[in-house]
């Protein structure tokens, strides 16, 4: 591609992946004299915020959209990319090749390992950052179905060096056109995939289609299929109504569920801010969304959240961040026989009890539920079902079958009747009244009965026809004839 081209790229390759027109807030990250210093700005003001940035300091970009002014990953709002940062300057195949060449090994490696192909392509001053554009930004709702594309994208370019810590989704990656310090480089873009005339974008069920070791198609047919069974046996004889999750997803939705549940109640009153704040940490640890080096940040950010005046003791959480390291460690917690990981992972029935959820909060709620509401739920899913079903076979729906039945119709009072006699005339309708013609009912009792009377003469005749005739009758029988 020729380099205007790439340069004309460069200038507003922010904007590949941040829509100045929507909502939210993005980050800049700059290196001072002074140390490092982080700003965030509403995403309308980009394009003024990256004109006035010095290029000649060291100055990182937010690859997320965040709902804050805070780029922390409970924050996340959205984010319309996936992203690998290649520190090929660490790998003996890159040695003493230049950022052209290094995109070239990159395409072919992706080429040969069944990878879709980069979007945009960045020379960092040292490496490579490697971009995959999405048709739609993924919602915070599925930032776990991200985290694992993401995780699996990493390992895939292991081998070309991906930096197993620049994954998340609150990273920063270094902005175009600013000086890398570290090199004296400044970073450009130096690879494009164009789809007409613009970088090409993908979408990210297909991304995640190629890039997990389970496709989407299997992992609804599991859920139809756990679905159908509806009812599962559990140990003690007891009968689960709740609705399965993925563990990561889970944690994600019970994080979620407890920020709802502040909402709900106009805030959390100071003796319950720690356990809080407990809790929606433990399950953001489990949610995969962020890690130990990470979890102080965005428990300051959790915090903030809950109040902004409150400053919690960072000792309440040593026992937590224990528990964070050895979760990642892939150690086990082995009790009654069972396997666990080594984060807390509770029913509903004790959240429910230590938070004292109502049955009304339950209802906002998406999975910190009670039995007795995932049952509710659950036949409320099988009666949309069944209307849907009905539907797409041509049944009306019930409004509509009432609305043309003869009993909202009454077509009996127009004809000046009861509903008796109008069934009774089999139905009349108002045109075959005025004509003032023989009822079809009386005249095919009428037919009914001749034919009965003709038939019964009939048969009296045949029988008396054999019976022995007497003096008397042969007589009159003899005048007669």
């Amino acid at each position: 591609m020729a380099q205007a081209q790439l340069s004309l790229f460069g200038q507003n390759e922010a904007e590949t992946y941040h829509d100045t027109s929507a909502r939210g807030f993005f980050s800049l990250l700059v290196q001072w004299p002074t140390g490092k210093r982080q700003s965030s700005f509403p995403l309308e003001q980009m394009p003024t915020v990256l004109n006035a940035v010095d290029h000649r300091l060291d100055t990182w970009l937010s690859q997320a959209e965040f709902m804050r002014p805070n780029r922390r990953v409970v924050n996340l709002l959205r984010i319309g990319l996936l992203f690998a940062d290649l520190d090929t300057y660490k790998m003996p195949w890159a040695q003493g090749r230049k950022p052209e060449e290094l995109a070239a090994a990159i395409t072919y490696f992706c080429q040969s390992e069944g990878i879709p192909q980069p979007s945009i392509m960045v020379y960092s001053g040292r490496g490579i950052q490697a971009k995959w554009l999405l048709e739609r930004p993924v919602p915070r709702q599925a930032l776990p179905r991200w985290n694992a594309c993401q995780t699996h994208l990493i390992n895939k370019l292991a081998e070309l060096g991906a930096d197993p810590g620049a994954k998340d989704a609150s990273r920063v990656l270094r902005l175009v056109n600013t000086v890398n310090s570290k090199s004296g480089a400044v970073c450009r873009v130096v690879h494009v995939l164009e789809e007409g005339g613009l970088p090409i974008r993908y979408n990210f069920e297909y991304l995640a289609e190629m890039l997990l070791p389970v496709a989407r198609w299997d992992i609804e047919k599991q859920k139809a299929e756990r679905q159908q069974a509806r009812l599962t046996v559990v140990n003690g004889g007891k009968v689960g109504n709740l609705r399965t999750f993925s563990g990561r997803q889970l944690a994600w939705d019970r994080l979620e569920d407890l920020r709802k549940l502040g909402q709900l109640r106009g805030g959390i009153n100071e003796g319950e801010r720690m356990r809080h704040l407990f809790w929606r940490l433990n399950f953001l640890l489990l949610s995969g969304a962020t890690n130990s080096a990470q979890m102080y940040h965005e428990a300051a950010a959790l915090s903030s959240e809950l109040d902004t005046r409150w400053s919690y003791r960072s000792k309440e959480l040593m026992t937590l961040y224990s528990k964070a390291k050895s979760y990642e460690a892939g150690e086990r917690v082995e009790f009654g026989g069972k396997s666990f990981a080594p984060l807390y992972t509770p029913k509903n029935d004790t959240l429910i009890n230590l938070f004292q959820i109502s049955q009304q909060e339950q209802e906002q709620l998406k999975t910190i539920i009670s039995t007795d509401e995932a049952q509710k739920r659950r036949r409320e899913r099988d009666r949309l079902r069944d209307e849907e079903r009905r539907r797409a076979a041509g049944q009306l729906e019930r409004e509509a079958y009432e609305a043309n039945s003869l009993s909202r119709q009454k077509p009996w009072e127009a004809m000046g009747m009861s509903r008796a006699k109008w069934y009774r005339l089999g139905k009349p309708s108002p045109q075959q009244n005025s004509e003032t013609s023989p009822s079809p009912i009386r005249g095919a009792r009428r037919i009914r009965k001749k034919s009965y009377a003709k038939v019964f003469r009939a048969s009296v005749r045949a029988e008396t026809s054999r019976l022995p005739v007497c003096g008397s009758a042969a007589r009159r029988n003899r005048r007669l004839g």
